[in-house]
């Protein structure tokens, strides 16, 4: 038997008007899913521990069968671990996102945060940015690593876990509220405001209708991770899929593999059909049992707060990714089991994360199902089947019983 996660990250919403009172999952066409539901089980399951913050860090690791409370140390330090910064039981990993602030007259503290993802820029151009301010800013206990896109790491060496705002939780807002209380991290983010405003990277960028990618925004910090190894905990040899160093790093902590696909990027016109092909090509010719195939793009159309870019996001899911993994699945011959889910809902009426329960779908090919069921919010709320703990749905998944 084969296990195979595809996680549609923040694809969970509420119903839009706009939509007829549907979600975008109940609303965008998805006929692939819409069969699998018809035999598989159906529920809602809760990926966020009371009392945490609802983030991807979080809803993954539980996903994943990692309680949060018990492996949680940041989210930073698990995208740091992805791209291979060295970091001492002392340190603090920060991210490092490069932000769109609003321009004009007036001071730092009055500006808006307009655009968590600068545009969803490129990593190339981001990296020379990161580097021109990191030129002036970096000291012997701040050091910059680059990452993918937007999505970079701060290595605070000997430094202490501080309150810390996520960019995309206050868009269209003042930031001076949310700058962070320490003085050299709020000096750093403000400096780099003045180094990158008039790069010539950004100035090509509004000239070709882009948001500016004008300064260093820092949040998500914590310590070192120590995950439990992924095979030792399931008996499961997996593999991770994904363009984004948050799981990446996850799947490095738990001693688990991670596929490199060219041209994934995270967003809505990532390299799907590579991703489908590592996948496939780890569970039927590689010698792995489990595969996490992440997808980012819902998440980032729902924080764009953008109905009909995310409901093509999820029919992008449904038709570039989960259609394919079942045809070569079944072409070659294996027995599978395939876990649908988001890891949390990402709403396009907040643009943020929420706590909210998401519903799953769980399919095995050799003990098909026949539920009538569609896959969506409300559906599976009604099947009255509900995880109150969201890291025990792995065993649920793993136990073919």
């Amino acid at each position: 038997m084969k296990y195979i996660v595809v996680l549609g990250d923040g694809m969970a919403d509420e119903p839009i008007e706009n939509l007829g009172g549907r979600t975008p999952l109940s609303y965008a066409g998805t006929p692939n899913m819409d069969r699998l539901s018809r035999l598989s089980e159906i529920g809602m399951v809760h990926t966020i521990p009371e009392g945490m913050k609802p983030g991807s860090d979080t809803a993954n690791l539980s996903v994943m069968g990692y309680d949060p409370k018990k492996y949680y140390s940041g989210r930073s330090p698990l995208e740091a671990l992805s791209i291979g910064v060295p970091m001492e039981n002392t340190d603090i990993a920060i991210r490092c996102n490069v932000v769109t602030l609003s321009e004009g007259e007036g001071p730092f503290e009055k500006r808006l945060m307009i655009d968590h993802s600068s545009s969803e820029i490129d990593t190339k151009d981001c990296a020379v940015l990161l580097e021109a301010a990191a030129s002036q800013l970096a000291e012997d206990f701040y050091r910059f690593y680059v990452g993918t896109s937007y999505r970079h790491c701060l290595i605070w060496k000997k430094g202490s876990v501080t309150e810390l705002t996520p960019p995309h939780d206050i868009l269209g807002r003042v930031i001076g509220p949310y700058l962070p209380r320490d003085e050299k991290l709020r000096e750093m983010m403000k400096k780099s405001y003045e180094i990158l405003a008039d790069h010539p990277i950004n100035l090509e960028r509004k000239k070709k209708g882009l948001n500016p990618a004008n300064c260093l925004w820092f949040w998500g910090g914590g310590t070192r991770p120590r995950l439990t190894s992924f095979e030792e905990k399931t008996g499961k040899k997996g593999m991770m899929v994904s363009a984004v160093d948050l799981l990446k790093g996850i799947a490095v902590g738990a001693g688990m593999g991670v596929a490199h696909v060219e041209g994934a990027n995270g967003g809505l016109h990532t390299n799907y059909a590579g991703k489908v092909e590592a996948a496939v090509r780890a569970v039927t010719q590689e010698g792995y049992d489990f595969v996490y195939i992440h997808v980012e793009a819902p998440d980032e159309m729902g924080h764009q707060g953008s109905v009909e870019r995310k409901v093509q996001a999820i029919e992008y899911l449904d038709e570039k990714v989960i259609g394919p993994v079942v045809e070569k699945m079944e072409a070659a011959g294996e027995d599978f089991r395939l876990l649908i889910l988001p890891d949390h809902p990402t709403p396009v009426r907040l643009r943020t994360h929420t706590s909210d329960d998401v519903p799953y779908l769980l399919y095995d090919s050799t003990h098909p199902l026949d539920k009538g069921w569609h896959y969506n919010e409300e559906e599976g709320r009604k099947s009255g089947i509900r995880i109150e703990q969201g890291h025990l749905l792995m065993d649920k998944f793993l136990d073919e019983e």
